[in-house]
């Protein structure tokens, strides 16, 4: 395999582990970048841009990273209240008045954030041209009863974030989080990722496919084995983790440039691996070329326990900040002070303040887990290895 970019002294174990990745895990294309104080000191990829192709992965490609999207997307609303353009504890019908209805007007934007809004599925799953259309899910979600009493409890709300969080900020800025992002963080930050892939940039992207689990555990990754209650949910049809994940039926093609091109925020940015480590490395201090995104009260916002225990969608103990996934044993990152979001099948992004470190992971093939793919979690030993 071989292995292109770049690797400062002392980072020698990330580009070992990464290549592991290929000979022992399955791995078909993927890339990772470092971020350590601002500076880059891993960008590496290697394999085929697509999965099941044989073109090379080139220095600029791109893949979708599914809901490692969804830290960028909270991201939108955390910089507008850092702006003072939203009050976190506001209900969300301040903003979006039809949003109140079916016993949602105490709902306030905190806990869209955090998962505990109680809204994960739809009464009736939204086809895939009903989810890009950009009308049709905040209508479904503003007449939607909650699952659960909103604050009570929480559970990931997989696909319906999408629709939460992008329609709330069209109803303050008068700009799909698309726009924004790419408006207010992508271009000043100089990063290659989108939520609604432009067709000038789609040749870029590479193909999404499933791979198949190692036959052997080569003993150093999380080894994926659900326990029985996890299991039985993704089989039951009316649990809320397949009515989540499901909220899109019929699943919708992922290599589609139809799907490529709609802002899903919940679930299909497209983006390198260098752009989501410089994403985090600036959410934690200013980067090579770049300001910092986060002001020190926003990132405590970031990055303080939220909603943590059971997750009623997930049947597995998680803990989200506002909007950001936080370290724990369902979703490893660096330390206990890390904040990220994890793409299900693989890819990820993280930072961590107290190392200084920022992590992205790009891959196009597809493995079954939601949160800690044993890929990721190989190169995270690496870069802790490497302080």
């Amino acid at each position: 395999m071989d292995v292109r970019g770049t690797v400062t002294q002392g980072f020698e174990p990330v580009k070992d582990a990464f290549l592991r990745n290929f000979e022992q895990r399955g791995e078909r294309g993927a890339a990772v970048a470092v971020y350590r104080d601002g500076r880059k000191v891993v960008d590496l990829w290697a394999g085929t841009r697509d999965v099941d192709g044989h073109e090379p992965w080139a220095v600029d490609t791109a893949q979708i990273v599914r809901s490692a999207t969804k830290g960028i997307a909270a991201a939108v609303v955390l910089l507008l209240h850092q702006r003072g353009q939203i009050d976190l504890d506001a209900p969300v019908g301040t903003y979006w008045p039809e949003f109140k209805a079916a016993g949602k007007e105490r709902v306030v934007v905190r806990q869209l954030l955090s998962h505990r809004a109680g809204l994960p599925v739809l009464d009736r799953p939204l086809t895939p041209a009903e989810a890009a259309d950009g009308v049709s899910g905040p209508a479904a979600l503003a007449a939607q009863r909650p699952a659960w009493e909103p604050g009570t409890a929480h559970g990931y709300h997989a696909q319906t974030y999408s629709w939460l969080l992008g329609e709330l900020v069209r109803r303050l800025t008068g700009r799909t989080t698309g726009r924004w992002v790419a408006e207010e963080i992508a271009r000043p930050l100089g990063l290659d990722f989108w939520i609604g892939l432009p067709q000038d940039d789609a040749h870029r992207v590479g193909c999404l496919g499933p791979v198949d689990e190692p036959a052997a555990a080569d003993g150093g990754g999380l080894k994926l084995r659900p326990k029985p209650a996890v299991s039985a949910a993704y089989r039951d049809p009316e649990s809320l983790t397949r009515r989540a994940f499901g909220a899109i039926d019929p699943a919708p093609d992922e290599n589609d440039p139809a799907y490529r091109a709609a802002e899903l925020p919940a679930s299909n940015g497209i983006s390198t691996a260098r752009a989501l480590a410089r994403f985090y490395a600036a959410t934690i201090g200013d980067v090579d070329g770049g300001r910092r995104l986060f002001a020190p009260a926003t990132l405590t916002l970031a990055r303080t326990e939220e909603s943590a225990g059971a997750d009623r969608v997930l049947v597995v103990p998680t803990r989200f900040g506002l909007g950001f996934m936080l370290h724990g044993p369902a979703s490893p990152l660096f330390g206990p002070g890390s904040f990220g979001h994890p793409g299900r099948g693989g890819s990820l992004g993280f930072a961590d303040p107290e190392s200084g470190i920022a992590l992205g992971y790009v891959t196009n093939g597809l493995r079954k887990g939601v949160t800690a793919d044993p890929r990721a979690q190989a190169l995270i030993r690496a870069v802790r290895s490497a302080l």
